[in-house]
C-alpha cells in the first residue's frame, strides 16, 4: 500500500471549544487507483487529503507511506517526500500569475534540481499528455479556468509522483469542463499509472471514480469500489 491511515483523528482548537475534524479513520489507497473522498461541505475531506499529503499531522493514530509511518516526522521530511512522491491539485489552481503555463509545469523539476534540457523535454511531454503544448507561453491571467486547471493536472504529473490528492479540482468550473477535467485525470492515471485521490460533493463526477469512499462528521460511512 503506498499510504495507509490507521485510526487516525484531527482536532482543531476552535475559541474554547475543540472541532473534531477526523473521528477515527482507518483507510488505505494502493497503486494505480482512481479515488473518490465524496461527502459535503464540513465533512473533512480536505483535512483527510492534508493528511495523506502530509501537509499536516495527525492528533493520534498513524500514517504510513509504503509502511514507515510518517504521523510525526519533521516539516523537512515531509517536504523532503512530498517533492519526490507526492502531487497536489488545488480548486483554486495555485499558478503563479508571473510565469508561463511551461514555466509553472516545469517548476517542480527545477526545485530537484533537473538539468535545464532533460527538464524541457519532460514538461513539454507532460503539457502534450495534458492537451495544452500550444498554451506554453501563456501565463494564467490568458487563460480559462479550464486551461488554468490543466495546467495544475501537469504540474502535479510532471515530477513522476507515485500519488496525487485532488482537492475539489473541479469546484471552480462549469460543469462541462468540470467533467472534462476528471476524463483528463482519468486518461492520465491510465498513462501515467499514478494514483489519483480526488474529493468532490459533486454526484455527477463521483459516478466516474473506480472507488468512492464517502465522509461525513469526520467519519467514513462507505468504501465502495
Amino acid at each position: 500500500m503506498l499510504i495507509r491511515m490507521e485510526d487516525v483523528k484531527k482536532d482543531y482548537p476552535l475559541g474554547k471549544t475543540i472541532v473534531h475534524a477526523i473521528r477515527g479513520v482507518s483507510l488505505s489507497f494502493g497503486e494505480g487507483e482512481f479515488s473518490v473522498i465524496a461527502g459535503p461541505s464540513g465533512s473533512g475531506k480536505t483535512t483527510l487529503l492534508n493528511l495523506m499529503g502530509l501537509l499536516d499531522h495527525p492528533t493520534a493514530g498513524k500514517i504510513l507511506f509504503e509502511g514507515k509511518d510518517v504521523s510525526t516526522i519533521s516539516d523537512s521530511e515531509a517536504t523532503h517526500i512530498r517533492k519526490k512522491r507526492i502531487g497536489f491539485i488545488f480548486q483554486t489552481f495555485n499558478l503563479i500569475p508571473v510565469l508561463t503555463a511551461l514555466e509553472n509545469v516545469e517548476l517542480p523539476l527545477i526545485l530537484k534540481g533537473i538539468h535545464s534540457k532533460e527538464r524541457r523535454e519532460i514538461t513539454l511531454k507532460i503539457m502534450e499528455e495534458a492537451g495544452i503544448v500550444d498554451i506554453v507561453k501563456h501565463k494564467p491571467d490568458e487563460l480559462s479556468g479550464g486551461q488554468r486547471q490543466r495546467v495544475a493536472i501537469a504540474r502535479a504529473l510532471v515530477g513522476n509522483p507515485d500519488i496525487v490528492f485532488a482537492d475539489e479540482p473541479t469546484a471552480n468550473l462549469d460543469s462541462e469542463t468540470g467533467l472534462q477535467i476528471i476524463h483528463l485525470m482519468e486518461e492520465m492515471n491510465r498513462i501515467e499509472e499514478v494514483t489519483f485521490v480526488f474529493s468532490t460533493h459533486d454526484r455527477r463526477i463521483i459516478s466516474l471514480a473506480k472507488r468512492k469512499v464517502e465522509l461525513r462528521d469526520g467519519k467514513i460511512v462507505n468504501d465502495a469500489i
